[in-house]
C-alpha cells in the first residue's frame, strides 16, 4: 500500500506538526508499552487492543530521552541560527547531568565523558567497537524538518553530523540521514517508501549494502539480526509499519506490539506517519496528555501545543550554510 495515497490532502503546516509531535507521541506510548520480549505482528492492532499511554511507571503521556533531546536539538538550531555543534553537544551534557530518567548507556558515557564535543563519541567507538545504537534516530524528526528545505544532499549531511556527536559508528550516521530525507520527501507531499532508493543512493558505499537490506519492500523485523535498539531493525521497523498500515494510529500500533525498544522505534514511525498523515490523524487520547519535562533545565515542560508551535518555527526558519569543520573519526 501508498501510505500517502491514503493520507489525501494533507498541508505542509500538518505534517510538519505531525512529525514533531508524531514522534513525541510515539516515544510515549511505546515507553508506557516497552517489553523486552519481541512479539511480531502481521496486522493492525488497534481492534484488538486499545493502545494508550499509560504504564511502565512513568506518567501519562510522559516523554523520555528521545523527544527530550529532539527538542534540544531544536532549541539549538533556532537559537543559534542554524547547525552549531558545540552549542548542541553542550545542551546534551548539560541536559545529563540534569538526571533524565531515561538516557541510553552509549550516550551517556560519550556526554559524561569530558572530552570534547569532536572526540567524545569517535573515542568512545575506538574503545569500544560498537556505536550503532538507535539513539541518533530518536532525536532526528526536529532537525529533520528544519534541514528540510535545503534539499536530499544538505538534509543528509546534517544529519550526519549530529548523528555523529553521540554516535561513533558511521551506520548510525547514515540510517540517520535516510531518516531526515524519508522524512524531507513526506513534508513536500511525496510517498517516503518510494523515495527508499534515491535515499539509498545518497548514502556511504561502505554501508549502502546493509542498509538497502533492511529496508527493501520484503523485510520483516523477524528478519532482523540484531535486538531493534540497534539502528537498522530499528528503522527498518519504522518503515515496515509505514508499509504495512493505513493509517498513523495503525503504524505506531504495529510498531510497538513488535516489542524490544519500543519508544525509540515508535518514535521513529511516528515521526514518518506524522510526516505523511499530519498531525490531524493523531488521535486526541494520545496528545491530550503529552508533555515533556526537560531534565537540566529547570522546571521546563513541553506540551503538544509548545511541539506544534516549536515544529512550525523551525519549519520557517532560514538555516545557514552546514559547515564543513566536521572531523570523522
Amino acid at each position: 500500500m501508498n501510505p500517502t495515497s491514503a493520507a489525501g490532502r494533507v498541508d505542509r503546516p500538518d505534517r510538519v506538526a505531525g512529525a514533531v509531535v508524531g514522534s513525541a507521541v510515539g516515544d510515549a506510548l511505546g515507553r508506557a508499552l516497552r517489553v523486552r520480549a519481541r512479539r511480531c505482528v502481521h496486522r493492525p492492532l488497534p481492534g484488538r487492543r486499545r493502545h494508550d499511554v499509560r504504564g511502565g511507571g512513568w506518567d501519562p503521556g510522559e516523554g523520555t530521552d528521545d523527544t527530550q533531546m529532539a527538542v534540544l536539538v531544536a532549541e539549538s538550531l533556532l537559537e543559534r541560527g542554524g547547525l552549531d555543534l558545540p552549542d548542541m553537544f553542550g545542551r546534551f551534557r548539560r541536559w545529563a547531568a540534569g538526571g533524565p530518567k531515561d538516557i541510553g548507556l552509549q550516550t551517556e558515557d560519550v556526554l559524561t565523558s569530558g572530552e570534547e564535543w569532536d572526540l567524545a563519541a569517535a573515542l568512545h567507538f575506538q574503545v569500544n567497537g560498537r556505536a550503532a545504537g538507535n539513539g541518533s534516530l530518536m532525536r532526528a524528526a526536529t532537525s529533520a524538518v528544519y534541514f528540510a528545505a535545503r534539499g536530499r544532499t544538505a538534509t543528509m549531511d546534517a544529519a550526519r553530523r549530529i548523528a555523529a556527536l553521540t554516535h561513533g559508528d558511521r551506520a548510525a550516521w547514515e540510517g540517520t540521514a535516510v531518516l531526515h530525507e524519508l522524512i524531507r520527501v513526506a513534508l513536500d507531499g511525496g510517498d517516503p517508501l518510494s523515495a527508499v532508493p534515491d535515499a539509498l543512493a545518497g548514502v556511504h558505499e561502505d554501508h549502502r549494502e546493509r542498509w538497502a537490506g533492511v529496508l527493501t519492500p520484503g523485510w520483516h523485523p523477524e528478519a532482523a539480526t540484531e535486538f531493534n535498539g540497534a539502528v537498522w531493525p530499528c528503522l527498518g521497523t519504522a518503515l515496515w509499519a509505514l508499509r504495512s498500515t493505513d493509517s498513523y494510529e495503525n503504524a505506531l500500533a504495529t510498531a510497538v506490539d513488535v516489542g524490544g525498544d519500543t519508544d525509540t522505534v515508535a518514535a521513529v514511525t511516528g515521526a514518518l506517519a506524522g510526516a505523511v498523515y499530519g498531525f490531524g490523524a493523531i488521535p486526541a487520547r494520545w496528545t491530550e496528555p503529552l508533555h515533556v519535562p526537560l531534565p537540566g533545565y529547570g522546571d521546563r515542560v513541553l506540551r503538544t501545543s509548545g511541539l506544534v508551535d516549536l515544529a512550525r518555527r523551525l519549519d520557517g526558519a532560514s538555516p545557514l550554510a552546514v559547515p564543513t569543520d566536521f572531523r570523522e573519526p
